[in-house]
């Protein structure tokens, strides 16, 4: 059997190149599968695989899509960016958060690491439980309105998403079922995959995940843990509500099923009260700085219930995904000496504004979104569907999500994209929004 893996590669170089379009629609894999001389079962790997890499979008009922190719020769909107390379896209995917004079402020607190005498403390290997300094620091950070973590049930990996990895792993056996928001992480899915677990979508509303939904799927079938996003939802931009937090926490204990409270967009939402606080013997809080500072020196941050800290450890140790020491050491500075509250009030402000771009530039369209968070939803006008969309918007040099990226289980993805609004300079994307604005009102 020929390895599904050079084959995907064949069709990348492809896709790279040119030769196969954003918005081309490949072939049936039975078809594929012919024209190969291959086995249904090795195309369907090789679709998966350009799926994994984020180079297809598949969608039941309507095939398979090229989605990332590179901007045309022509002239993109990038083009007349100042400083921009003129290939290069306008990123509305990416969603990392950097204000005026982040860098300086950073260095501040990396420099008293530099002293050869601290640096090597620095550089020493560190436990899932972190130093007493870094936990302590962290309570306090974390800390919101009714609920501060006990310092002694918190523990650290390398990012948010290994935190994510290490609490699911800790608590879903390989074949366990998980269920999540209909629309989530689209990482989550990828973690689902290499950990063994199933997916199962649970419906939602405007008030965030339905507890009839959360009752029904365990009815039919015994969930292993939950995985939600209660504040500011992505893609949706969704913050639950206290009443149905309560009703929630009343079905989880009633069920005694644990989950999994991914907080890592919470800081934009000042006053929420996280789902820890209204069961917090069943929670499992992630968190993590990559959003709050930067992305690539950070840490995640786990907050589970205090039966459980020697479990989660052990799944964090087992994954190699426990936290670097330089980069504990470095967040402990910058929270214990202010850069990450002067941060996070810069980056609130920056967030507002964006959003403020973004509902003046696609007022009549339906967009979904909070008025302090980096992203939004858009559900495209018809007979816009996210994948021809999204190869129009590449062909303009502009890259976004397709709802596809965030779907959960059989059905067919919505036709929505999700504007990454933190990675490009707010000139560029006033320009890249009314850009778009003017392919949605065009048509196919």
């Amino acid at each position: 059997m020929k390895d599904y893996r050079r084959i995907a590669d064949l069709l990348a170089e492809e896709i790279y190149s040119g030769r196969l379009k954003a918005g081309e629609r490949l072939p049936p894999q039975r078809v594929f599968a012919r024209r190969r001389h291959i086995a249904g079962s090795t195309a369907g790997r090789v679709y998966g695989e350009l799926v994994r890499r984020g180079l297809v979008v598949g969608e039941v009922g309507r095939g398979t899509y090229v989605r990332a190719a590179p901007a045309p020769s022509g002239r993109s909107l990038a083009e007349a960016v100042h400083g921009h390379d003129p290939g290069m896209t306008v990123d509305l995917e990416l969603n990392y958060p950097s204000v005026e004079g982040q860098s300086e402020l950073l260095a501040g607190g990396l420099a008293p690491l530099l002293r050869p005498d601290v640096l090597a403390g620095a550089t020493r290997t560190v436990p899932a439980t972190g130093t007493a300094a870094a936990r302590e620091a962290v309570a306090g950070l974390l800390a919101a309105t009714g609920w501060r973590p006990d310092p002694g049930q918190l523990l650290f990996a390398g990012n948010a998403r290994q935190a994510i990895a290490g609490a699911l792993a800790s608590l879903v056996r390989p074949g366990g079922r998980v269920g999540v928001e209909e629309l989530t992480y689209p990482l989550v899915k990828e973690i689902a995959a290499r950990i063994g677990c199933t997916l199962v979508p649970l419906a939602t509303d405007g008030r965030g995940l339905r507890p009839d939904a959360v009752a029904a799927a365990h009815r039919a079938a015994p969930l292993s843990a939950l995985y939600v996003q209660p504040t500011l939802h992505n893609p949706t931009g969704v913050t639950t509500g206290d009443a149905r937090k309560r009703e929630l926490a009343a079905v989880v204990r009633d069920m005694d099923l644990p989950v999994v409270e991914d907080r890592i967009w919470s800081f934009l939402h000042e006053g929420g009260v996280p789902f820890a606080a209204y069961a917090p013997e069943r929670v499992h809080v992630v968190d993590g700085l990559s959003k709050r500072v930067a992305p690539g020196l950070t840490v995640g941050f786990l907050v589970v219930p205090g039966d459980r800290v020697e479990a989660v450890a052990g799944a964090l140790r087992s994954g190699g995904w426990t936290a670097g020491r330089f980069a504990l050491e470095a967040g402990t500075r910058w929270i214990r000496n202010g850069t990450v509250e002067r941060l996070v009030g810069q980056k609130r402000a920056d967030a507002s504004r964006r959003q403020r771009v973004v509902a003046e530039l696609l007022d009549g369209f339906t967009v979904r979104a909070d008025p302090n968070a980096y992203y939004a939803w858009w559900e495209l006008p018809a007979p816009w569907r996210a994948d021809t969309f999204t190869a129009a918007a590449a062909a303009r040099g502009i890259a976004v999500t397709p709802g596809a990226a965030f779907a959960v289980g059989p059905r067919g993805a919505p036709d929505a994209v999700r504007l990454g609004l933190a990675s490009v300079p707010l000139p560029v994307l006033g320009r890249a929004l009314r850009t778009l604005r003017d392919v949605a009102r065009g048509g196919p």
